[in-house]
């Protein structure tokens, strides 16, 4: 029988979605995608809260009799946690779907830019650099899901490049992505894996350079040459020794300064 809702009137509103479809063929995610919401974070450096906008996709598990979802009940969790978004709070509302969809499964992704007070190298005039992060969750059943991401800009040079010319060496801006599950009882932030992916770049790269800062990233550069291989090679050995890390996903991609093509490269390891 299909579900009907009260209206002003003496009459009710069929419920088309909860009715049972005939083709018997289950859907693996439906739901809402690109949503852009305002969020409120934790800021691990001021203790306080920093605001920003993010892009949101919810979806569920439909199963084969069922003919639709019920898309307004996804914005309605979503408007319930928007003032507070940490890892714990999107974990939440990810089994919030999961329930009040009646869903066997639900698939929560939040994506956002997310805002660094970096002091230059030597100068140390501070700018704010961004970064995108990612929380991408899943329950099923009693299983939860959680996997981080950051997206870091970065530089890198050329190893081939620096010994085969008499002066100078090509580099490029590089985007490296590092995405890590975490152990039940540990702790990570945003900040630790920027860390990470910043170490393994030939040099940073920063919002705010005077002359002095200048010079010292691009010696900085030219003094650390890598490879693409070379950048997921040392992301993968830093997560390898961290013992909060279960299971990570890191690529680079470098986009090229003297071809029409970018460099990329990735490693996925299961450390359980």
């Amino acid at each position: 029988m299909t579900d009907t809702y009260p209206t002003n009137g003496s009459h009710a509103m069929p419920d088309v979605q909860g009715s049972r479809d005939e083709r018997n063929i289950a859907i693996n995610r439906v739901g809402v995608k690109g949503v852009r919401y305002p969020i409120t974070l934790l800021d691990r450096k001021s203790g306080g809260e920093q605001h920003t906008v993010a892009m949101v996709d919810m979806y569920v598990a439909l199963p084969a009799d069922q003919k639709g979802t019920h898309m307004s009940r996804f914005l309605e969790v979503l408007n319930a946690h928007h003032r507070s978004i940490h890892s714990d709070d999107v974990m939440a509302m990810c089994r919030e779907m999961k329930q009040r969809l009646d869903a066997e499964e639900a698939h929560l992704q939040v994506t956002f830019p997310y805002f660094i007070d970096k002091p230059a190298p030597v100068s140390g005039q501070v700018g704010k650099i961004d970064v995108e992060v990612t929380f991408t969750c899943t329950t099923t059943g009693n299983t939860d899901d959680f996997i981080l991401g950051v997206k870091v800009p970065a530089t890198s040079l050329c190893p081939c490049s620096k010994e085969i010319s008499a002066y100078g060496a090509h580099n490029q801006r590089c985007e490296m992505m590092v995405e890590v599950r975490v152990a039940e009882d540990a702790v990570m932030w945003v900040e630790d894996l920027v860390k990470v992916a910043e170490n393994a770049a030939s040099t940073q790269v920063f919002s705010v350079l005077k002359r002095p800062d200048e010079k010292y990233v691009t010696e900085a550069a030219y003094d650390n040459p890598k490879f693409v291989e070379d950048i997921v090679r040392d992301l993968a050995l830093a997560l390898e020794s961290d013992d909060r890390v279960t299971w990570y996903r890191v690529d680079s991609e470098n986009y090229e300064s003297i071809h029409n093509h970018n460099a990329f490269a990735c490693i996925e390891r299961d450390k359980q």
